[in-house]
């Protein structure tokens, strides 16, 4: 019988390059798919100074009021709450830029004051909301 002499100094070699093709290509991918997003930020420059007659004024808002009781006023007009766009239409017809001030007691109901900021905004009226100063 022969003896089989088996050599020593044979060792295991790991072959790197696949890995590192594998590594390149996975790289390659998340380079071309990622998103690249611009967020934007908030301007942080001063508005320009103010010159002129017509600085800083606009036309007069438009105040609807809702008072404890539900009652519509529009300028100070009492009207119902299915007409206030109507109202409200009739006074920018005189001041197109005008937008709504909507003055609201503690106690109005939601659902007025929301019909009525749907209604003007479903119609591109600017409208902003504040508590009456008569509700404290």
């Amino acid at each position: 019988m022969r003896k089989h002499r088996r050599k020593r100094d044979e060792s295991a070699e790991v072959n790197m390059t696949p890995m590192l093709d594998i590594v390149f290509i996975l790289l390659i991918f998340f380079i071309v798919t990622a998103t690249f997003l611009s967020e934007e930020g908030v301007d942080m420059r001063p508005p320009p100074d103010c010159t002129g007659e017509a600085c800083g004024r606009g036309p007069p808002p438009i105040v609807v009021q809702v008072d404890n009781e539900n009652q519509v006023f529009v300028n100070g007009t009492r009207t119902d709450v299915d007409r206030v766009l109507a109202a409200v239409n009739r006074f920018r017809s005189e001041e197109p830029e005008s937008a709504v001030l909507l003055e609201v007691y503690d106690e109005a109901e939601h659902g007025v004051i929301i019909q009525i900021w749907d209604e003007m905004g479903a119609n591109g009226v600017p409208v902003s909301i504040q508590r009456s100063r008569d509700a404290d």
